[in-house]
């Protein structure tokens, strides 16, 4: 018996079906196919109802943009707020204190003592681009150090970033110059640091190099953490070569991890931060958050666009700092983390399909294999598990190069009792497969 989910039609339902004729008939087949079959009506906190009246429970949280949930009210109530008064003049015309307010409060809350300035964009590849374009302006340096599964992005820097080629990368070059990719290490793939420095040295001279931008904990890649004193190691690496650190907290900031910024688990300060998705509860913002010395050194007017910094996307983000806090969502996101990692586990010793539990906070994700010796990825069973999920009321993301991991973006405002009910219907279904 569930208390949340309840599924009155099969799915896909007829309402739903008849969309996804249209859909067929007019959407583009390069925007590909959707996690869920169902189309939604409405969303509240970590649940979904779709338009024939199913409600399901939501891990995928907007794929990571909804940490306050779906409609949370004081989100609703200021996007109301702001489209009643204005909604677009560019920042750069005619400028609203709401940008000015959102830019103080993410400053102040940037770890580090070194003064910082920030400036606003409309997606997280647009923020990892001007972070190299700032960096590169900065340095005077053309080369850019990434790493091995990482996911930065679509546009042509970006996609060149990103390390997964198929789709991202399907017939889209030729890719952008200066870009080089090195080992990320991780627990389960170490590698020590004197050995890392030979890889970057023999790869690319270091003082070509403006930056190396990492995610804290990869994403896509597979929710992969760096292995023990590898980000520290880092700063040091990139003081020492005259580079900037640039970390991309896309999906992994905005107390994701039980810390506002990820890279705040290791207590360091970057040159520069990325930050989009929950930033503005699924409205369209990112933003970079630069050591002021670094955007002082630039001319005005380098950097921007005609949407970025949207005084509607401001306003929604304002009253996420706010709720974030209000509500204890940090301390939220650590009790969720505690939770899912002792259910993986209990399910690891259950299934011998789970090779691996990785992550930190409610940034936690469970690795499916075929041989937990070999570590061969468990690709279809994991679509199948994905598959059996929707079919009883849940939706779930994957994630890694082998798409092999179950990962969870859930949003800090589920409840104990959704947790647990949905994490019944995905151990329910990792049994049956």
């Amino acid at each position: 018996m569930t208390k949340f989910i309840s599924l009155k039609t099969s799915l896909p339902g007829p309402k739903s079906q008849e969309i996804a004729k249209r859909r067929e008939k007019y959407i583009a087949k390069p925007m590909g196919s959707s996690l869920s079959p169902c189309y939604i009506a409405h969303g509240e906190g970590a649940l979904v109802t779709d338009v024939d009246g199913n409600q399901f429970i939501d891990l995928t949280g907007g794929w990571g943009c909804l940490a306050v949930g779906h409609t949370h009210k004081k989100v609703v109530a200021a996007v109301k707020d702001q489209a009643e008064k204005y909604l677009h003049t560019d920042f750069t015309a005619v400028p609203y204190e709401s940008l000015v307010e959102l830019a103080e409060k993410l400053v102040k809350l940037a770890p580090g003592n070194t003064p910082k300035a920030a400036a606003f964009f409309n997606s997280g590849a647009e923020a990892v681009e001007n972070a190299v374009k700032i960096a590169r302006a900065h340095t005077r340096r053309p080369a850019i150090i990434v790493f091995e599964n990482a996911f930065h992005g679509r546009t042509l820097l970006t996609m060149t970033m990103t390390h997964k080629a198929m789709p991202y990368k399907y017939h889209f070059g030729p890719f952008a110059p200066e870009i080089y990719r090195l080992p990320f290490p991780s627990p389960s793939h170490p590698m020590a640091n004197e050995d890392f420095e030979k890889i970057l040295v023999n790869t690319v001279t270091p003082e070509s190099v403006a930056a190396i931008v990492i995610e804290p904990i990869q994403g896509e890649g597979g929710f992969n953490v760096p292995q023990e004193g590898f980000l520290e190691y880092l700063r040091k690496l990139t003081d020492k070569y005259g580079m900037l650190l640039v970390t991309d907290e896309i999906q992994s900031g905005i107390g994701r991890t039980g810390k506002f910024f990820a890279i705040e688990n290791w207590d360091i300060e970057p040159d520069i931060i990325c930050l989009a998705k929950s930033l503005a509860a699924g409205l369209p913002l990112s933003a970079v958050i630069a050591k002021k010395e670094i955007t002082d050194s630039l001319p005005g007017g380098c950097i921007g666009g005609t949407y970025v910094g949207n005084p509607v996307a401001c306003r929604a983000a304002l009253e996420v700092i706010k709720i974030i806090k209000e509500e204890n969502l940090l301390g939220r996101a650590v009790k969720i983390g505690e939770k899912l990692k002792e259910r993986f586990l209990e399910m690891k010793d259950k299934y011998s399909l789970v090779g691996d539990v990785h992550g930190i906070g409610a940034m936690m994700a469970i690795e499916l294999v075929k041989d937990r010796k070999t570590k061969e990825p468990a690709t279809q069973e994991t679509a199948q598990i994905v598959q059996e999920c929707i079919k009883n009321g849940v939706f779930i993301a994957t994630a890694g190069i082998n798409k092999n991991l179950l990962r969870m973006l859930v949003s800090l405002e589920i409840t104990d009792e959704q947790l647990d009910e949905a994490l019944d219907v995905l151990e329910r279904a990792m049994g049956k497969v």
